[in-house]
């Protein structure tokens, strides 16, 4: 009997565990077949600068592609930062200013799909965006912080900025909480 309990105990710790992974996996191919499908989306978008949804049940659509110059790190932005868009791809906050425009731009997206490499990056490194109409913008990194969204609020950083943020800490299993990594960036001028 102490044997069949124990066998049970091993089998039912094998089926969550491969629930949790087979979960984590899912969630990592889902975020990387979206952006294969926004690509083609992002691409009619360019030609004739109007939304193109990536999908025929799509409530968002790319518009603008995040690129660091000094990797292969190459992101479309959605249109809207809600959870379900987030799921998918980064997301511009629709509260923010849009690249093409002269304001402060704030891209958000998941610490653990999309925008896991934020971690990586350093004051001084330049940052891409291409608008709908193919002009990109670069930016330089200018500061790096950790921000408490109960305690503090976004300050509008002014005109030619662009803010990135993510959930904090990175590469931990529990999800939400109030802290995020935001990574503030200043226009270049051409």
């Amino acid at each position: 009997m102490k044997f069949i309990k124990k066998n049970l105990l091993i089998i039912a710790l094998l089926t969550v565990s491969s629930f949790a992974f087979g979960k984590a996996a899912y969630i990592q191919a889902k975020a990387q077949v979206a952006q294969y499908l926004l690509q083609d989306a992002w691409e009619k978008t360019l030609i004739d600068q109007k939304p193109h949804q990536p999908w025929s049940w799509a409530d968002t659509f790319p518009i603008a592609k995040l690129s660091i110059p000094t990797t292969n790190i190459e992101r479309l932005v959605l249109s809207g930062a809600s959870g379900r868009n987030l799921a998918f791809g980064p997301g511009l906050l629709l509260s923010s200013d849009s690249p093409e425009r002269k304001g402060y731009t704030i891209i958000g997206g998941h610490r653990d799909t999309h925008f896991e490499f934020l971690q990586d990056l350093i004051i001084g490194q330049k940052i891409e965006i291409e608008d709908k109409y193919g002009e990109k913008h670069s930016y330089q990194i200018t500061a790096t912080e950790v921000h408490n969204i109960e305690t503090d609020s976004i300050i509008d950083r002014g005109a030619d900025q662009l803010t990135l943020v993510t959930c904090y800490p990175f590469n931990t299993i529990e999800t939400g909480g109030p802290l995020r990594y935001l990574v503030h960036a200043k226009k270049l001028t051409t």
